[in-house]
C-alpha cells in the first residue's frame, strides 16, 4: 500500500492563532510551565509557542486516527477531519481541556510519527509479580522499560514464594554483555542478571563501554545523560539481594526491594522523575517495609515507591490506621468494589473483574501489563453545560486516539486493544463549587458522563474498536492544570493566596524577561551555580475554600460525591488531616466510605517542616495585591533552545517520586 500523506491542519487556520494570547493561569505561571515544561524546540532553534505546540499535538492526533482507518480502508474524509482537528485545536489553544503532560510533550513528534513509540503517550501501567514463575524477569523488565519512558508503573509483591532463587551456575565461565547505549540495552541487562540467578544459567558479566558518559544531550527524551553509574550500582544491588536468597523461594522484601531500586535508577539515570505504587495485602512484612527503625537499610530507597494495601469491606482498619496517622501510608484500594462498579450509583457491572490493581496516583484500574491514557478537562472554564459537553468530545476523542497506538509489548497490547480503557478527567473542581455549586456540579457530572457513552460508541463504530471499559477518572494532576490555572483534580487548595516557586537553568533565556517583568528571581540554594528560583503571586480564586476551611468529612464526601457521579475508573483523592485533631476520625471515616470508594490516601499537616524556597508558600492578600503591583507580562515569545522537561505520567507531586528532591533532603 503506497504511502499517503500525513494529516495537517490548514495553515490559513493556524495562521489565525498566532497572534492571539494564550490564556494561561496564574499570572504568568501557566506560560511559565510550558515553556520550560512541553514547549519544544524547533529545527531553527527557537521553543514552540503555544499555538505551534497545539499544531503539533492535534495533528499527531487526527494523523493517528487517519492511519489506522486508511490501513483497515474504514473511509477517511478529509473534509470533517479537518473540521473536527479544527474545533479541537480551539479547544485546546482556549484550554477548555488539554492532552496530559504526555501527550503536549511527544504527540506528533518523532517519538510518534517516526519511531511509532506510543507507549510514551500514556501516562500509566501495572504490573504483577503473581505469575512470575512463568517469565521471571518480565516483571522488573517491564517496570523498567515503562519507568525509562516516563510512565508511572504500579507493581504488586504476589510472586512472593512462587519461586526459588538458583543462583547463577558454579563452575561455569562468565557471559560478557556489551550493554547498547539505549533504553532497551539497560532494560536487557537487566533481564540477563535477573534470569541468571532464577534459571540457574551461566554468571553474566557487564561492559559498560558503550554507553555514554555524564553530562551529554538526550536527544530523544531531553535532559542530561547520567553515565554508567546507576546501571552499574542496580546490577551490585541486585546481586546483593538475590545472593542471600539463593536456595529459598523470593521473599516479599525482595521483590520490593529490587522493583525499588529499579525506579531509583532510573531517576538517577536523567529520567527527572517517575512514579511508583507497591500493592498488596494489609502484613506486618509488607506495611514495615517502610518503617526505617525495623528496616534502616531500605531508608536509600524505600522511598521509590508509595505503598498501599488492598482493603477488605468490613476489615478491622485499626493497625492501618495507626500507621496512616503516623506517615501518611499505607493508602487503601478496595479491589471488589473496583471490579464491581463503574460508577458507583450505577447497578454492579462486573466489567473489570480482571483488573489487579491500579496506577501510582489510584485514579485508573488496570489489568497487568495495561496501559491507560488520561486526558484533563477544566469544567470551570466553560460558561455553560452545553459548551463543556461540547469539549468532552473531543477530550474523550484525543484519549480513544492514544489508544489505536500499539506498545512494543505484545501482552499490553493485547489487553488495550480488548478495553480500550482511557480517563477523562475532571480538574478545578474547587474552583467550580465556588463558581456553581454542588448540584450544578452533579447535572454536568451525570449529562457529561451521558455524552462520553454516546461519543464512545459512535467512534468506536467509526474506527472499528470495541468501546472503551471505562472512561472517566479524577487525575490528581499537577503541572498541566497550572497551565489552566486550575486547582488539581479534587483536591482544594493550601490557601487561596501563594507564592509558587519554580526553577529553572541559570541559563535560561527565561530568566531575563521574567526579571524584567518584575518577578522575583533568586539563586537556588541548593545549587546555587546552575538554578534560579522564580517566584509567581498566584490567587485561585474568590471563594474558593481551602484546606483549612474543609473537614475530612467534606474531603471524603466530595471523592464519594465523584466516584458515584463521574468516575467509572477510580478518584484519586489524598484526604488531608490533622493529626491531634481529625486522626481519631480516620477508623470511623473509613468504615462509612468503604462502600462508596474504590481508593483513598491520607496525608498528615504537621506544623512545621518549612524550609527556604518550598515550592508553595502561603501569604496574605495585602502581600499578593503589593506583589501584583510590580509584575508585568513578560515577554517569552522569543525563547530559544529551552529543552522541554519530560515530566512522569503522573504529574503531580502528590504521587511523583522526584529524585533531585531525595537528595536533597526536602
Amino acid at each position: 500500500m503506497t504511502a499517503t500523506a500525513k494529516f495537517k491542519l490548514s495553515e490559513t487556520f493556524v495562521e489565525k492563532y498566532r497572534n492571539k494570547k494564550p490564556p494561561f493561569g496564574f499570572n504568568g505561571l501557566g506560560e511559565i510551565v510550558f515553556m520550560r515544561t512541553y514547549s519544544r524546540v524547533k529545527e531553527d532553534g527557537k521553543n514552540e509557542k503555544w499555538y505551534e505546540t497545539v499544531e503539533r499535538v492535534v495533528n499527531g492526533t487526527y494523523n493517528m486516527q487517519k492511519e489506522v482507518v486508511e490501513k483497515h480502508a474504514l473511509g477517511w474524509n478529509p473534509h470533517k477531519a479537518q473540521k473536527s482537528a479544527q474545533e479541537m485545536y480551539d479547544r485546546i489553544f482556549n484550554i477548555k481541556f488539554l492532552p496530559p503532560g504526555r501527550g503536549l510533550w511527544a504527540m506528533g513528534t518523532a517519538i510518534t510519527e517516526d519511531k511509532k513509540l506510543y507507549a510514551a503517550l500514556n501516562n500509566c501501567a501495572l504490573v504483577s509479580t503473581k505469575d512470575m514463575k512463568d517469565d521471571p524477569s518480565k516483571p522488573f523488565c517491564f517496570l523498567m522499560d515503562m519507568s525509562m519512558l516516563g510512565v508511572g508503573v504500579g507493581f504488586d509483591v504476589y510472586g512472593a514464594g512462587t519461586i526459588t532463587v538458583k543462583g547463577p551456575a558454579k563452575g561455569r565461565k562468565e557471559e560478557l554483555f556489551e550493554i547498547p547505549d539505549s533504553r532497551e540495552g539497560w532494560v536487557d541487562s537487566l533481564r540477563l542478571v535477573i534470569d541468571s540467578y532464577f534459571h540457574g544459567t551461566h554468571p553474566i558479566a557487564f561492559d559498560y563501554s558503550k554507553i555514554r558518559g555524564a553530562g551529554l544531550p538526550i536527544k530523544t527524551f531531553g535532559g542530561i545523560t547520567s553515565g554508567p553509574a546507576p546501571l552499574e550500582e542496580l546490577h551490585k544491588s541486585i546481586r546483593i539481594i538475590l545472593d542471600k536468597e539463593i536456595g529459598n523461594e523470593i521473599s516479599i522484601r525482595s521483590i520490593m526491594d529490587i522493583m525499588n531500586m529499579i525506579c531509583k535508577a532510573v531517576v538517577s539515570g536523567n529520567v527527572r522523575r517517575s512514579a511508583s505504587i507497591a500493592l498488596y495485602d494489609e502484613g506486618e512484612e509488607f506495611l514495615d517495609l517502610k518503617n526505617y527503625e525495623k528496616n534502616p537499610d531500605r531508608k536509600a530507597f524505600g522511598w521509590a515507591s508509595n505503598n498501599s494495601i488492598f482493603a477488605k469491606i468490613g476489615m478491622d482498619y485499626t493497625k492501618v490506621v495507626e500507621r496512616i496517622k503516623a506517615n501518611g501510608e499505607p493508602g487503601l484500594i478496595w479491589l471488589d468494589n473496583i471490579r464491581k462498579f463503574s460508577r458507583m450509583c450505577d447497578l454492579p457491572d462486573n466489567k473489570d473483574r480482571r483488573a489487579v490493581g491500579s496506577n501510582p496516583c489510584v485514579e485508573q484500574s488496570l489489568e497487568s501489563y495495561e496501559c491507560c491514557n488520561l486526558v484533563e478537562t477544566f469544567p470551570a472554564r466553560h460558561e455553560n453545560l452545553e459548551d463543556y459537553i461540547r469539549t468532552l468530545k473531543f477530550a474523550y476523542l484525543y484519549a480513544k486516539t492514544v489508544t489505536l497506538g500499539p506498545t512494543h509489548w505484545p501482552e499490553t497490547n493485547r489487553i488495550m486493544m480488548r478495553n480500550r480503557r482511557i480517563g477523562c478527567s475532571m480538574s478545578g473542581v474547587a474552583q467550580f463549587l465556588a463558581k456553581k455549586g454542588l448540584n450544578e456540579l452533579k447535572v454536568w457530572a451525570e449529562k457529561g458522563y451521558k455524552a462520553i457513552e454516546e461519543w464512545d460508541v459512535i467512534y468506536s463504530e467509526w474506527l472499528a474498536v470495541p468501546m472503551s471499559i471505562k472512561k472517566t477518572s479524577v487525575k490528581p494532576s499537577g503541572t498541566v492544570a497550572l497551565l489552566a490555572g486550575a486547582t488539581p483534580g479534587m483536591h482544594f487548595p493550601e490557601s487561596r493566596f501563594y507564592i509558587r516557586r519554580v526553577r529553572l537553568s541559570k541559563i535560561s533565556e527565561m530568566v531575563e524577561p521574567l526579571k524584567k517583568a518584575g518577578y522575583n528571581i533568586e539563586p537556588c540554594v541548593d545549587d546555587k551555580e546552575n538554578t534560579v528560583v522564580v517566584e509567581i503571586p498566584v490567587d485561585v480564586g474568590e471563594g474558593v475554600k481551602t484546606l483549612n476551611d474543609v473537614s475530612i468529612w467534606e474531603q471524603l464526601s466530595l471523592a464519594a460525591f465523584m466516584q458515584r457521579y463521574w468516575s467509572d475508573n477510580q478518584v484519586s483523592c489524598t484526604i488531608t488531616f490533622n493529626p491531634e485533631k481529625e486522626g481519631g476520625y480516620i477508623k470511623n471515616a473509613l468504615e462509612y466510605f468503604q462502600y462508596q470508594l474504590k481508593g483513598i490516601s491520607f496525608l498528615p499537616r504537621k506544623k512545621g517542616g518549612a524550609y527556604k524556597q518550598m515550592p508553595y508558600e502561603e501569604i496574605t492578600e495585602e502581600m499578593y495585591n503589593k506583589l501584583m503591583k510590580d509584575i508585568k507580562k513578560p515577554n517569552l515569545g522569543t525563547i530559544h533552545n529551552e529543552k522541554a522537561d519530560l515530566e512522569s505520567g503522573c504529574d503531580t507531586e502528590k504521587c511523583t517520586i522526584d529524585w533531585s528532591k531525595i537528595k536533597k533532603g526536602e
